[in-house]
């Protein structure tokens, strides 16, 4: 490949007196002898090293979008655990996920959706372990419902997220509404079509509505000597008067 000529070299004008009847121009040194060559434009190494192209702008990289939109949900949790849902913002709820506010708007939208989102994670436990409720022979689904739905609130995991379920839900009739449609489309309609009876459906909520105020007494209001008894003696105690919501006469 050949080098860029430098000015002043062979067959270029330099101007002066002596361009115009084609003699050299003594006052102008002739240096196309020493110039050096400028050498060839070297194709651009990436910041990154050899062989590595340069990062698009755009969107981030899935994993980076993955841990944002859990960093948010986590932040949503402890924000509806500690202030409920009407002292929650989605300002506080990105200030503590350490976001822009606009990034929660983006993976979620509005609040109502940011705490449906809270409250599905929440329940995902629930909603793995109710397979294992539904396929159980009837007379046993009381016991079993009873053991994974206080199972839940003796893990300090999962309690925290059940906590701010409750606590907005009770509060505030939006959240209410985001808990009734979660609990009541995942997992009481599937047990009361289980139930060969005309009232199935009350049957399945009054069997719900027998676990949610142990927890609410146990865990939230934390009145002794319940909030200290020992868990599996409740489950032996709650477990027959859920089963008898479910089928008895």
């Amino acid at each position: 490949m050949t080098g860029v000529i430098a000015p002043g070299g062979p067959g270029s004008s330099p101007g002066g007196p002596g361009a115009a009847s084609g003699g050299p121009d003594e006052s102008v040194p002739d240096t196309s002898a020493t110039a050096p060559r400028t050498p060839p434009t070297a194709p651009r190494t990436p910041p990154d090293g050899p062989g590595t192209a340069p990062r698009r702008r755009g969107r981030p990289p899935r994993t980076e979008s993955a841990d944002t939109r859990d960093r948010i949900l986590d932040a949503a949790r402890e924000e509806f655990s500690e202030r409920g849902y009407d002292k929650t913002s989605v300002r506080g709820i990105a200030k503590s996920a350490g976001v822009d506010s606009a990034l929660v708007h983006h993976y979620f939208g509005t609040k109502e959706q940011v705490f449906e989102a809270a409250v599905e994670v929440a329940f995902a436990p629930v909603l793995k372990g109710r397979e294992a409720v539904l396929d159980a022979p009837l007379e046993e689904v009381g016991e079993r419902m009873t053991r994974m739905i206080l199972g839940l609130w003796e893990n300090p995991v999962t309690r925290t997220p059940l906590l701010a379920i409750i606590r907005s839900a009770v509060n505030n009739e939006t959240a209410a509404g985001v808990f009734r449609r979660l609990v009541a489309g995942q997992l009481l309609r599937r047990i009361a079509g289980r139930l060969d009876l005309p009232d199935a459906e009350l049957r399945a909520e009054l069997a719900a509505a027998q676990l949610v105020g142990i927890a609410m007494v146990r865990y939230v209001i934390k009145v002794e000597p319940l909030a200290s008894a020992d868990a599996e003696q409740i489950v032996q105690r709650v477990a027959p008067v859920v089963q008898g919501h479910l089928t008895g006469r």
